[in-house]
């Protein structure tokens, strides 16, 4: 039987806790949705991240799973596209494999897919702090909320956090999307987020519970300017069209569902909103 749900984690040399990260997955899964399949995706690990998650996979009771290898290190973006783009299910979730938020935070983002209601579904710290139970260091929290802003004034995308890593695909509407996708480090989330609006699905922001965890692959000094530079080149592919046959079919892909439940999904943000975006682009071109 197929699954119903799929759940990518991007693992980098992550042996230190991938296995009670697994351990609480499928305790969560087997209890709660067994019908899921959990895609464990290592980005080129120079530990034992991939023995980790083979034998973690024997405590997996009716959770389907899965490893799946890349031989070099190619980039968080690179691994979660290639775990989303081999899910069997209609719905798809990626989550952090520190599991900053807690796997117990899914069906705030897989109800309203599954619902009809949404096509990405996105969990964010900045709607509602009081959920953040260990903060980050200061420093690394200002910079969180800078980079956040200046994605929203650069793409013009109304949201608050797009960096949390935890999200939720309807895959047959989103997969155009994620096969355009190319930026492969950290400013991932801004592409595929962007992209999505672009095409004018529905999309939400979610506040959930988070947890800072040491360990972070992400340095602030060294990874701020590469991200800065990474959504300067997602403006620059969209305003030259490189995303335009993607954006179409993921956008032809939201009407054929709308039709197939014969009502419209109603949006997080307004439609008229992401249509004057779109056209800016076009017109920066």
């Amino acid at each position: 039987m197929s699954p119903s749900l799929s759940i990518v984690i991007p693992a980098y040399n992550e042996a230190a806790r991938l296995g009670e990260s697994l351990r609480i997955v499928f305790e969560y899964l087997n209890k709660q949705r067994p019908e899921t399949e959990v895609i464990v995706v290592d980005d080129g690990s120079s530990d034992n991240t991939a023995d980790v998650a083979e034998k973690s996979f024997e405590g997996r009771g009716g959770v389907d799973a899965e490893l799946i290898r890349v031989r070099e290190n190619r980039g968080k973006g690179y691994v979660v596209r290639k775990g989303l783009l081999a899910a069997r299910a209609p719905v798809a979730l990626f989550t952090d494999a520190d599991l900053s938020t807690p796997i117990t935070e899914t069906p705030k983002l897989i109800a309203p897919i599954e619902r009809g209601e949404y096509d990405l579904t996105f969990g964010s710290r900045a709607l509602d702090r009081s959920l953040i139970g260990v903060h980050q260091p200061w420093r690394r929290e200002q910079g969180g909320r800078v980079f956040n802003l200046i994605v929203r004034l650069a793409t013009g995308l109304p949201f608050w956090d797009t960096q949390c890593g935890f999200k939720a695909f309807r895959l047959n509407v989103c997969r155009p999307i994620l096969e355009a996708a190319t930026i492969d480090r950290f400013g991932f989330d801004v592409e595929l987020i962007f992209l999505a609006y672009l095409a004018q699905l529905s999309l939400k922001e979610t506040p959930v519970r988070w947890n800072h965890n040491e360990g972070s692959k992400v340095s602030v000094a060294r990874d701020s300017w590469r991200m800065f530079n990474e959504v300067r080149l997602i403006r620059r592919r969209a305003r030259a069209g490189l995303y335009d046959e993607a954006i179409a079919a993921a956008r032809t892909g939201a009407k054929d569902r709308e039709r197939e439940l014969h009502t419209s999904a109603p949006p997080s943000t307004d439609k008229g909103t992401q249509r004057r975006v779109a056209s800016s682009f076009k017109a920066d071109a």
